[in-house]
C-alpha cells in the first residue's frame, strides 16, 4: 500500500498520547532541578533506536513465545486502556519504579521507550503499514527532542492547565483507540 496520510496521522496521534512527552514536562523538570543534565540529542537518538529495533523483532520475539500479532495486540489494548484511565483519571496504575538518571533512564526509556510505547507499535503493526509507523514515529521522537531542548519554554507556554487539559483530551483518544484495537483484533482472531 505504501504511504497513508491517514495512517501516519493515526500512528502519530496514538504515539504522541502513549508517549505523552508533554505530559512528561513535570517529570523532566524535576530531573533537571534534582541537578541531572539532560541530552536531548541522546535521549531522543536512543529512543528512537529501541523503538524502531522492538517494532521490526518485536513479532519474531513474540514468535519465541509462540504469541500472534493479533493476541499481543489484544494485551496491548487493555494496556493502552489502563493508560488512558491513567490520563483521564489522574490515578497512578503502573509504577514507575526505574532508578532516576540523566538522559537514558528513566528518560529514553521507560519514559519515551517503555511498556506502553512497544505495545503500541506492535498494536499499529498489526493496523498499519510499517513505513507509516515509521514516520509517525520519527515525527514524535523530533517532538520528544524540541520538548526535552525547550522543556522550560513548554512548560512555561502551556501551563500547568494546558498540560492538564492535554492529557486529558489524549486520554480520551488513547481510550477509543484501545476499544478499536480491541475489537478488530478480536474480529480478526475470530475470523
Amino acid at each position: 500500500m505504501g504511504i497513508d496520510f491517514l495512517e501516519i496521522l493515526s500512528a502519530f496521534i496514538v504515539l504522541f498520547a502513549v508517549i505523552d512527552i508533554l505530559g512528561s514536562i513535570p517529570i523532566i523538570v524535576d530531573l533537571r532541578n534534582k541537578g541531572n543534565k539532560i541530552n536531548a540529542t541522546q535521549a531522543s537518538v536512543v529512543s528512537f533506536v529501541i523503538l524502531i529495533a522492538f517494532l521490526f523483532v518485536g513479532k519474531a520475539l513474540l514468535g519465541l513465545f509462540s504469541v500472534d500479532i493479533s493476541s499481543f495486540a489484544i494485551a496491548g489494548s487493555f494496556v493502552l486502556f489502563m493508560i488512558a484511565i491513567e490520563m483521564i483519571l489522574g490515578v497512578t496504575i503502573f509504577k514507575h519504579d526505574s532508578p532516576s538518571g540523566a538522559s537514558l533512564v528513566p528518560i529514553a526509556f521507560p519514559l519515551v521507550a517503555g511498556a506502553g510505547s512497544f505495545t503500541t507499535l506492535l498494536a499499529l503493526r498489526a493496523e498499519y503499514e510499517t513505513i507509516n509507523i515509521i514516520i509517525g514515529l520519527t515525527l514524535n521522537i523530533a517532538l520528544v527532542f524540541i520538548v526535552l531542548k525547550l522543556t522550560n519554554q513548554v512548560e512555561r507556554l502551556i501551563g500547568e492547565t494546558g498540560i492538564y487539559v492535554l492529557k486529558k483530551f489524549f486520554g480520551i483518544i488513547l481510550m477509543a483507540v484501545a476499544i478499536k484495537l480491541f475489537t478488530n483484533n478480536v474480529a480478526n482472531l475470530a475470523g
